[in-house]
Protein backbone atom coordinates (compact mmCIF):
# COMPACT_ATOMS: atom_id res chain seq x y z
CA UNK A 1 0.00 0.00 0.00
CA UNK A 2 1.02 3.79 -0.84
CA UNK A 3 2.42 6.27 2.19
CA UNK A 4 1.60 9.79 1.70
CA UNK A 5 3.73 10.99 3.42
CA UNK A 6 2.78 15.22 3.59
CA UNK A 7 0.80 15.23 6.97
CA UNK A 8 4.02 13.79 8.70
CA UNK A 9 6.23 15.91 7.31
CA UNK A 10 4.37 18.63 8.22
CA UNK A 11 4.43 17.18 11.53
CA UNK A 12 7.99 16.74 11.80
CA UNK A 13 8.93 20.09 10.14
CA UNK A 14 6.31 21.73 13.57
CA UNK A 15 8.22 19.23 15.49
CA UNK A 16 11.71 20.42 14.15
CA UNK A 17 11.07 24.25 14.99
CA UNK A 18 15.14 25.06 13.80
CA UNK A 19 15.84 28.27 12.73
CA UNK A 20 16.53 28.98 9.12
CA UNK A 21 20.11 29.03 7.14
CA UNK A 22 21.29 30.84 4.90
CA UNK A 23 22.36 30.17 0.79
CA UNK A 24 25.95 29.55 -0.37
CA UNK A 25 28.06 32.56 -1.30
CA UNK A 26 29.49 31.19 -4.53
CA UNK A 27 25.83 30.02 -5.64
CA UNK A 28 22.92 32.35 -6.89
CA UNK A 29 20.33 33.24 -3.63
CA UNK A 30 18.53 30.65 -2.93
CA UNK A 31 14.63 31.72 -3.64
CA UNK A 32 12.71 28.83 -2.38
CA UNK A 33 11.59 28.69 1.42
CA UNK A 34 14.45 27.53 3.23
CA UNK A 35 14.54 24.48 5.39
CA UNK A 36 14.88 25.20 8.78
CA UNK A 37 18.31 24.67 9.58
CA UNK A 38 21.01 24.48 12.64
CA UNK A 39 24.81 25.66 12.94
CA UNK A 40 25.61 22.00 14.18
CA UNK A 41 24.80 18.43 14.23
CA UNK A 42 23.70 16.70 17.39
CA UNK A 43 26.69 14.75 19.43
CA UNK A 44 26.92 11.46 18.13
CA UNK A 45 26.33 10.22 21.95
CA UNK A 46 22.69 11.01 21.19
CA UNK A 47 22.40 7.55 19.72
CA UNK A 48 18.75 5.64 20.14
CA UNK A 49 17.95 2.62 21.61
CA UNK A 50 21.61 1.09 21.23
CA UNK A 51 23.32 -0.96 23.96
CA UNK A 52 26.89 0.01 24.89
CA UNK A 53 29.54 -1.16 22.39
CA UNK A 54 26.34 -1.92 20.17
CA UNK A 55 27.82 0.54 17.67
CA UNK A 56 30.95 1.89 15.57
CA UNK A 57 32.66 4.42 17.03
CA UNK A 58 36.20 3.90 17.82
CA UNK A 59 38.28 2.20 14.75
CA UNK A 60 41.04 -0.22 16.25
CA UNK A 61 43.51 -1.85 13.82
CA UNK A 62 43.51 -5.54 14.35
CA UNK A 63 45.79 -7.60 12.26
CA UNK A 64 46.34 -4.96 9.55
CA UNK A 65 41.93 -4.20 9.42
CA UNK A 66 40.12 -1.70 10.06
CA UNK A 67 36.03 -0.81 9.91
CA UNK A 68 35.13 1.61 6.92
CA UNK A 69 33.83 4.74 7.65
CA UNK A 70 31.56 4.49 4.30
CA UNK A 71 30.16 0.90 5.03
CA UNK A 72 31.13 -0.30 8.64
CA UNK A 73 32.95 -3.31 6.85
CA UNK A 74 36.35 -4.63 7.66
CA UNK A 75 38.60 -3.81 5.36
CA UNK A 76 42.63 -3.02 4.77
CA UNK A 77 43.61 -0.27 6.86
CA UNK A 78 45.01 1.76 3.88
CA UNK A 79 41.75 1.56 1.91
CA UNK A 80 39.45 2.93 5.01
CA UNK A 81 42.62 5.29 5.83
CA UNK A 82 42.37 7.04 2.24
CA UNK A 83 39.98 9.28 1.02
CA UNK A 84 37.43 7.55 -1.39
CA UNK A 85 37.01 9.15 -5.05
CA UNK A 86 33.55 10.95 -5.86
CA UNK A 87 32.72 9.66 -9.48
CA UNK A 88 29.85 11.28 -11.28
CA UNK A 89 28.08 8.33 -13.71
CA UNK A 90 24.99 8.84 -16.12
CA UNK A 91 21.47 6.79 -15.22
CA UNK A 92 20.00 7.78 -18.67
CA UNK A 93 18.84 4.32 -20.39
CA UNK A 94 21.02 5.51 -23.63
CA UNK A 95 24.23 5.15 -21.11
CA UNK A 96 23.88 2.25 -19.75
CA UNK A 97 25.24 -0.12 -18.72
CA UNK A 98 27.47 1.49 -15.96
CA UNK A 99 30.89 -0.15 -15.50
CA UNK A 100 32.92 -0.48 -11.83
CA UNK A 101 29.76 0.42 -10.12
CA UNK A 102 28.98 -2.56 -7.86
CA UNK A 103 32.52 -1.64 -6.24
CA UNK A 104 31.30 2.06 -4.76
CA UNK A 105 30.75 1.88 -0.84
CA UNK A 106 27.93 4.54 -1.37
CA UNK A 107 25.98 5.71 -3.98
CA UNK A 108 24.14 8.92 -4.39
CA UNK A 109 20.84 9.82 -6.64
CA UNK A 110 19.57 13.03 -7.70
CA UNK A 111 17.81 14.65 -10.46
CA UNK A 112 18.67 16.48 -13.62
CA UNK A 113 17.27 19.51 -15.43
CA UNK A 114 14.13 19.76 -15.89
CA UNK A 115 13.70 16.48 -13.86
CA UNK A 116 14.40 14.59 -16.65
CA UNK A 117 15.94 11.97 -15.26
CA UNK A 118 18.69 11.53 -12.52
CA UNK A 119 22.20 11.23 -12.44
CA UNK A 120 24.79 8.68 -9.57
CA UNK A 121 27.69 9.68 -7.76
CA UNK A 122 29.32 6.79 -6.80
CA UNK A 123 31.41 6.98 -4.32
CA UNK A 124 34.57 4.58 -4.05
CA UNK A 125 37.57 3.15 -1.51
CA UNK A 126 37.43 -0.28 -3.01
CA UNK A 127 39.05 0.20 -6.32
CA UNK A 128 42.40 -1.19 -6.00
CA UNK A 129 41.52 -4.25 -8.22
CA UNK A 130 39.46 -1.96 -10.67
CA UNK A 131 41.30 -0.76 -14.34
CA UNK A 132 38.25 1.95 -14.81
CA UNK A 133 35.08 3.47 -14.07
CA UNK A 134 32.78 4.35 -16.33
CA UNK A 135 31.23 6.05 -18.01
CA UNK A 136 31.50 9.52 -16.70
CA UNK A 137 29.76 12.73 -16.99
CA UNK A 138 29.12 16.08 -15.53
CA UNK A 139 28.82 17.81 -12.30
CA UNK A 140 26.23 19.37 -10.34
CA UNK A 141 26.78 21.51 -7.41
CA UNK A 142 24.48 19.58 -5.21
CA UNK A 143 26.49 16.47 -5.35
CA UNK A 144 29.86 18.27 -5.12
CA UNK A 145 28.36 18.99 -1.51
CA UNK A 146 27.36 15.72 -0.56
CA UNK A 147 31.55 14.72 -1.99
CA UNK A 148 32.36 17.06 0.43
CA UNK A 149 30.41 16.16 3.59
CA UNK A 150 32.47 13.21 3.02
CA UNK A 151 36.05 14.38 2.29
CA UNK A 152 35.87 12.24 -1.06
CA UNK A 153 37.90 13.93 -4.40
CA UNK A 154 35.64 14.79 -6.28
CA UNK A 155 35.84 12.94 -10.67
CA UNK A 156 33.55 14.31 -13.27
CA UNK A 157 33.69 14.75 -16.93
CA UNK A 158 31.81 18.27 -17.87
CA UNK A 159 29.97 20.40 -15.16
CA UNK A 160 27.31 22.87 -15.31
CA UNK A 161 29.50 25.57 -16.03
CA UNK A 162 27.50 28.83 -14.45
CA UNK A 163 26.44 26.95 -11.49
CA UNK A 164 29.08 24.40 -10.58
CA UNK A 165 32.20 25.96 -11.71
CA UNK A 166 32.93 28.15 -8.86
CA UNK A 167 33.05 25.69 -6.11
CA UNK A 168 34.62 23.04 -7.76
CA UNK A 169 37.26 25.05 -8.77
CA UNK A 170 37.38 26.76 -5.21
CA UNK A 171 39.79 25.85 -2.62
CA UNK A 172 36.92 23.72 -0.80
CA UNK A 173 37.35 21.19 -3.75
CA UNK A 174 40.10 18.66 -4.93
CA UNK A 175 38.46 17.81 -7.64
CA UNK A 176 40.08 15.13 -10.87
CA UNK A 177 38.40 16.89 -13.86
CA UNK A 178 38.35 16.00 -17.49
CA UNK A 179 39.55 19.26 -19.78
CA UNK A 180 36.45 21.22 -20.43
CA UNK A 181 35.49 25.11 -20.93
CA UNK A 182 35.20 25.56 -16.72
CA UNK A 183 37.87 23.48 -14.99
CA UNK A 184 40.83 25.86 -14.00
CA UNK A 185 42.92 22.64 -13.07
CA UNK A 186 42.27 19.49 -15.51
CA UNK A 187 43.57 16.08 -15.27
CA UNK A 188 43.52 14.60 -18.80
CA UNK A 189 45.87 11.70 -17.95
CA UNK A 190 42.78 10.51 -15.69
CA UNK A 191 40.12 10.17 -18.54
CA UNK A 192 39.88 8.03 -21.89
CA UNK A 193 37.62 6.76 -24.35
CA UNK A 194 36.14 3.49 -24.58
CA UNK A 195 36.66 2.36 -27.60
CA UNK A 196 34.48 -0.55 -27.51
CA UNK A 197 31.35 1.57 -26.42
CA UNK A 198 32.51 3.82 -29.62
CA UNK A 199 32.33 0.42 -31.75
CA UNK A 200 29.38 -0.42 -30.40
CA UNK A 201 27.34 2.74 -31.38
CA UNK A 202 27.36 4.98 -28.18
CA UNK A 203 26.58 8.44 -28.02
CA UNK A 204 30.13 10.44 -27.32
CA UNK A 205 29.07 11.76 -23.68
CA UNK A 206 28.62 7.85 -22.84
CA UNK A 207 32.09 7.02 -23.90
CA UNK A 208 34.30 8.74 -21.44
CA UNK A 209 35.68 6.85 -18.85
CA UNK A 210 38.61 7.39 -15.45
CA UNK A 211 41.08 5.17 -15.45
CA UNK A 212 42.57 4.17 -11.79
CA UNK A 213 46.01 4.41 -13.09
CA UNK A 214 45.39 7.96 -14.11
CA UNK A 215 43.57 8.86 -10.98
CA UNK A 216 46.30 8.03 -9.15
CA UNK A 217 48.93 9.82 -11.22
CA UNK A 218 46.63 12.96 -11.41
CA UNK A 219 45.85 12.90 -7.51
CA UNK A 220 49.64 12.74 -6.83
CA UNK A 221 50.40 16.06 -9.56
CA UNK A 222 48.32 17.90 -7.81
CA UNK A 223 49.34 16.97 -4.57
CA UNK A 224 45.91 16.45 -2.92
CA UNK A 225 45.63 14.71 0.66
CA UNK A 226 45.42 11.31 0.45
CA UNK A 227 44.21 10.48 4.18
CA UNK A 228 41.13 11.53 5.29
CA UNK A 229 41.67 15.14 7.51
CA UNK A 230 42.08 14.41 11.14
CA UNK A 231 38.72 16.20 11.99
CA UNK A 232 37.10 13.96 9.55
CA UNK A 233 33.73 12.88 10.95
CA UNK A 234 31.39 9.94 9.71
CA UNK A 235 28.19 10.70 8.10
CA UNK A 236 26.95 7.20 9.13
CA UNK A 237 26.58 5.76 12.23
CA UNK A 238 26.93 1.52 11.91
CA UNK A 239 25.76 -1.17 14.16
CA UNK A 240 28.68 -3.29 15.58
CA UNK A 241 29.40 -6.54 14.64
CA UNK A 242 26.80 -9.16 15.94
CA UNK A 243 24.38 -6.36 16.31
CA UNK A 244 21.66 -5.91 13.99
CA UNK A 245 19.77 -2.55 13.77
CA UNK A 246 16.19 -4.21 13.68
CA UNK A 247 13.98 -1.26 14.21
CA UNK A 248 11.22 -3.77 15.22
CA UNK A 249 8.88 -1.62 16.51
CA UNK A 250 8.88 0.61 13.29
CA UNK A 251 6.33 -0.35 9.97
CA UNK A 252 7.57 -3.01 7.40
CA UNK A 253 8.80 -1.25 4.04
CA UNK A 254 9.89 -4.07 1.44
CA UNK A 255 9.35 -2.61 -1.52
CA UNK A 256 10.23 1.18 -1.73
CA UNK A 257 10.33 3.84 -4.45
CA UNK A 258 12.05 7.44 -4.46
CA UNK A 259 8.62 8.78 -7.01
CA UNK A 260 6.55 6.22 -7.42
CA UNK A 261 5.76 2.69 -8.42
CA UNK A 262 3.89 3.49 -11.77
CA UNK A 263 4.45 7.08 -13.03
CA UNK A 264 7.36 8.08 -11.40
CA UNK A 265 7.90 12.15 -10.89
CA UNK A 266 10.52 14.53 -9.25
CA UNK A 267 13.21 12.84 -11.78
CA UNK A 268 12.77 9.59 -11.53
CA UNK A 269 10.24 8.85 -14.56
CA UNK A 270 12.84 8.40 -16.24
CA UNK A 271 14.01 5.06 -14.92
CA UNK A 272 11.29 4.63 -12.74
CA UNK A 273 13.92 3.22 -9.97
CA UNK A 274 12.86 1.09 -7.00
CA UNK A 275 14.20 -1.21 -4.09
CA UNK A 276 12.91 -4.16 -2.99
CA UNK A 277 13.61 -5.99 0.65
CA UNK A 278 15.18 -9.49 0.80
CA UNK A 279 14.79 -11.08 4.00
CA UNK A 280 17.23 -13.83 3.02
CA UNK A 281 20.33 -11.82 2.12
CA UNK A 282 19.15 -8.66 4.19
CA UNK A 283 19.55 -6.55 1.08
CA UNK A 284 17.82 -3.87 -0.84
CA UNK A 285 17.89 -5.44 -4.35
CA UNK A 286 18.04 -2.43 -6.84
CA UNK A 287 15.58 -2.24 -10.07
CA UNK A 288 14.96 0.62 -12.76
CA UNK A 289 13.39 0.21 -16.65
CA UNK A 290 11.88 -3.03 -15.17
CA UNK A 291 14.56 -4.91 -14.63
CA UNK A 292 17.31 -5.49 -12.23
CA UNK A 293 20.10 -2.55 -11.99
CA UNK A 294 23.18 -4.40 -13.26
CA UNK A 295 26.84 -3.39 -13.24
CA UNK A 296 28.68 -4.19 -17.00
CA UNK A 297 32.11 -5.47 -15.13
CA UNK A 298 30.94 -8.17 -13.40
CA UNK A 299 27.06 -9.03 -14.47
CA UNK A 300 26.64 -8.73 -10.88
CA UNK A 301 22.89 -6.92 -9.48
CA UNK A 302 23.13 -3.74 -7.01
CA UNK A 303 22.56 -4.25 -3.97
CA UNK A 304 22.38 -2.40 -0.47
CA UNK A 305 22.36 -2.52 3.25
CA UNK A 306 20.46 0.75 3.56
CA UNK A 307 18.22 3.10 1.70
CA UNK A 308 18.05 6.67 2.66
CA UNK A 309 15.17 9.65 0.91
CA UNK A 310 16.17 12.78 1.75
CA UNK A 311 13.90 15.69 0.73
CA UNK A 312 14.78 19.41 0.67
CA UNK A 313 13.96 22.73 -0.72
CA UNK A 314 14.86 23.25 -4.80
CA UNK A 315 13.67 25.63 -7.40
CA UNK A 316 15.22 26.14 -10.86
CA UNK A 317 17.94 28.72 -11.23
CA UNK A 318 16.04 29.61 -14.39
CA UNK A 319 13.14 28.83 -17.16
CA UNK A 320 15.25 28.21 -19.76
CA UNK A 321 18.25 26.00 -18.67
CA UNK A 322 16.34 24.14 -16.10
CA UNK A 323 19.18 23.54 -13.83
CA UNK A 324 17.96 22.53 -10.16
CA UNK A 325 19.30 24.41 -7.42
CA UNK A 326 18.84 22.06 -4.29
CA UNK A 327 19.29 23.18 -0.20
CA UNK A 328 22.21 20.96 0.94
CA UNK A 329 22.43 22.27 4.56
CA UNK A 330 20.15 23.03 7.13
CA UNK A 331 17.89 20.02 7.67
CA UNK A 332 14.78 18.54 6.28
CA UNK A 333 12.65 15.10 6.47
CA UNK A 334 13.75 11.71 5.40
CA UNK A 335 12.78 7.99 5.35
CA UNK A 336 15.78 5.60 6.38
CA UNK A 337 15.05 2.13 5.36
CA UNK A 338 17.15 -0.81 6.70
CA UNK A 339 16.44 -4.52 7.73
CA UNK A 340 12.95 -4.53 6.13
CA UNK A 341 11.75 -1.57 7.69
CA UNK A 342 11.18 2.25 7.56
CA UNK A 343 12.44 5.13 9.78
CA UNK A 344 10.90 8.43 9.57
CA UNK A 345 13.07 11.12 10.58
CA UNK A 346 15.20 13.71 9.16
CA UNK A 347 18.54 15.21 8.04
CA UNK A 348 20.38 17.88 9.33
CA UNK A 349 23.99 19.38 8.52
CA UNK A 350 25.43 22.37 9.65
CA UNK A 351 26.82 25.46 6.99
CA UNK A 352 30.48 24.51 7.57
CA UNK A 353 32.14 21.99 4.79
CA UNK A 354 33.64 19.64 7.58
CA UNK A 355 30.34 18.84 8.67
CA UNK A 356 28.53 15.84 7.23
CA UNK A 357 25.25 15.19 7.00
CA UNK A 358 23.43 12.93 9.65
CA UNK A 359 20.03 11.24 10.16
CA UNK A 360 17.89 11.27 13.30
CA UNK A 361 14.55 9.87 14.23
CA UNK A 362 11.57 11.45 14.55
CA UNK A 363 12.92 11.68 18.42
CA UNK A 364 16.18 13.16 17.15
CA UNK A 365 17.47 10.28 17.91
CA UNK A 366 20.65 8.94 15.58
CA UNK A 367 19.78 6.19 13.31
CA UNK A 368 22.40 3.15 13.64
CA UNK A 369 22.37 1.53 10.25
CA UNK A 370 23.59 -1.84 9.11
CA UNK A 371 26.99 -2.68 7.60
CA UNK A 372 27.05 -2.12 4.26
CA UNK A 373 26.66 -0.12 0.77
CA UNK A 374 23.87 2.69 1.43
CA UNK A 375 22.10 4.36 -1.47
CA UNK A 376 20.97 7.91 -0.91
CA UNK A 377 18.13 9.45 -3.15
CA UNK A 378 17.90 13.12 -3.20
CA UNK A 379 14.09 14.00 -3.39
CA UNK A 380 12.77 17.75 -4.21
CA UNK A 381 9.86 18.11 -1.24
CA UNK A 382 7.46 19.76 -3.52
CA UNK A 383 7.26 15.86 -5.01
CA UNK A 384 7.04 13.89 -1.27
CA UNK A 385 3.88 12.68 -2.26
CA UNK A 386 5.22 10.26 -4.75
CA UNK A 387 7.27 9.04 -2.51
CA UNK A 388 6.07 4.87 -1.94
CA UNK A 389 6.59 2.15 -0.15
CA UNK A 390 4.52 -1.34 1.29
Amino acid sequence: MRKKIFAAVLALMLILGLVSCAAEDDLPEFSGTPISGASKPTEQSDISSVVEGSVIIDRPVINGKKQSYLTGEWKNEDVVNRRPMAVMIPNTKAGLPQYGISKASVIFEAPMEWLSCTRLMGVFEDYDNLDHIGPLRSARHYFVHEAISLDAIFCNWGLAVQFAAPLINSDRVDNISASVLGIDSPSDEAFARDEKRKAAGYATEYTGIMTIDGYEAAVARHGYRTNYREDFTPTFTFAQDGTVSSYSEFNNATRIAPGGFENGVGGYGHGLPYFIYDSSDHLYHRYQFGEPHKDEMNGEELTCRNVIFMLTKGNYFDDVSGYLNFEMTGNAPAYIFTEGKVIPGYWLRGNEDSEPFKFYDSNRQEVVLNQGKTWICLIWDTYQDNIAYE
